[in-house]
């Protein structure tokens, strides 16, 4: 069993903890990059998605002008145990609308509902929501009420109404993530360690895998 939180405020350093850990334990399945943890680079988009989310969820205490909000499920039998979250950004001046940034849930507790729970309450409280998955994840969202609009890079871009989310959703620029001394001491010690040539190969790989990504996306709504 597990109950569910609500947050729009700053939530308890152990949730914040549990999240980020979900985050890097889930990276594949929640970045629209995607990136496999065979290629070197995953170590730099595990600290930059990690980054973000804590980025957002330092923004609950309303100082970065996004608006942030959090569900979380948790254990009901250990109740400071995140079972699962969902992130989302309220649309400024429509209170009915969002768009869910990151959503993920534990692997060992996936198929317990869990994840149509979190989306069901974030219904209640925003009808109209916007997210974007991968292409095999559609036939999920599609049976939670989603349908499907078009092409985000590449992910899906989904809706519970039949057109984009009106207004505006306030983003964070996670461009200074990528140029952060971090990054750049992360690169540096992937570089040392499997060299220059493996780097530029583990580049292409990922630029090859986006670019398959993105023309799975076109594809599968070519045939819709």
């Amino acid at each position: 069993m597990f109950t569910l939180s609500h947050f729009d405020t700053p939530c308890p350093e152990t949730v914040t903890d549990q999240i980020l850990q979900l985050v890097v334990d889930n990276l594949t399945d929640i970045s629209s990059v995607a990136l496999p943890p065979s290629n070197p680079l995953f170590a730099i988009y595990q600290y930059a998605v990690g980054y973000e989310v804590h980025l957002y969820l330092q923004a609950l205490d309303g100082t970065r002008g996004v608006n942030v909000e959090l569900i979380t499920a948790m254990d009901a039998t250990d109740p400071d145990k995140v079972l699962g979250f969902v992130l989302y950004l309220p649309v400024k001046d429509n209170p009915q609308a969002c768009g869910v940034a990151f959503m993920a849930v534990d692997a060992s507790q996936r198929r317990r509902g869990i994840a149509r729970t979190m989306l069901e309450e974030l219904r209640k409280r925003c009808p109209h929501i916007e997210l974007s998955c991968a292409v095999a994840k559609v036939p999920y969202f599609e049976a939670l009420g989603f349908q499907v609009l078009g092409a985000r890079g590449t992910q899906v871009l989904m809706n519970t109404h039949e057109h984009v989310t009106d207004g505006l959703i306030a983003v964070l620029d996670v461009a200074p993530i990528y140029r952060s001394n971090e990054v750049r001491q992360i690169h540096s010690y992937l570089l040392q360690r499997n060299g220059k040539r493996a780097m530029v190969d583990a580049e292409k790989q990922r630029d090859r895998h986006l670019d398959q990504l993105t023309a799975k996306v076109q594809a599968f709504l070519q045939q819709r």
